[in-house]
């Protein structure tokens, strides 16, 4: 196993629409999938596409820690899912602005519109077909990893580059922990936590 390099963002692979994966069981696919584990695993992060760590196939793996999950989400940890060639189908129309962040736009974290309901097909990795529905968080969260292999950068989603900041700087994201924290994760308002200046700002 191995932890591997971060693509960042101007890097050629991370704008490339990734190759779907002719057989899920290849050994090599495996490999792959075991390799973004052990990278999650070090970075402390929740997902990661193939393209991130400079292999343009159509293969995510991501979980769900108990520490990540929002107040009043309702949601649940989720173990670690490998997911090849996926396919993901809305359920409504509505969308929701959400936190993110990436490891291939280090240090920025911007408000992104997602759809709040979601279905999701893919392959496992032993070939077999699975689908589910995910919301809230969960939903943007794959959204967010499967944008990758079409692509697409979260911040190339924004609507609002107002809401776009620096980790250290995270003013538009203070004022919102400042009215109502429900609903974000917890890593964010850590980041609102560790900001000095938001006390003067934001009296938080």
């Amino acid at each position: 196993m191995a932890v591997l390099r971060i693509a960042k963002m101007g890097n050629p692979v991370l704008s490339q629409v990734a190759a779907p994966v002719a057989d899920p069981t290849a050994p090599g696919i495996k490999k792959l999938a075991a390799d973004m584990r052990d990278t999650i695993e070090d970075i402390g992060a929740s997902g990661l596409a193939a393209p991130q760590v400079f292999e343009s196939t159509r293969v995510v793996v991501y979980r769900i820690i108990a520490s990540r999950i929002p107040e009043g989400s309702e949601l649940e940890p989720r173990p670690w899912t490998v997911m090849v060639n996926p396919v993901i189908k809305p359920k409504t129309d509505k969308k929701t602005l959400v936190w993110e962040r990436c490891l291939s736009v280090p240090g920025l974290h911007g408000k992104v519109p997602r759809y709040s309901h979601i279905t999701i097909s893919y392959r496992d990795l032993d070939g077999r077909s699975m689908s589910h529905d995910a919301h809230s968080s969960w939903a943007a969260l794959l959204q967010h990893e499967c944008d990758h292999l079409d692509g697409i950068l979260y911040p190339m989603r924004m609507t609002d580059l107002r809401l776009l900041a620096y980790n250290d700087e995270p003013g538009p994201l203070a004022r919102e922990v400042a009215a109502d924290p429900k609903g974000i994760d917890p890593l964010f308002i850590d980041l609102v936590e560790r900001w000095p200046g938001r006390a003067r700002w934001f009296g938080i």
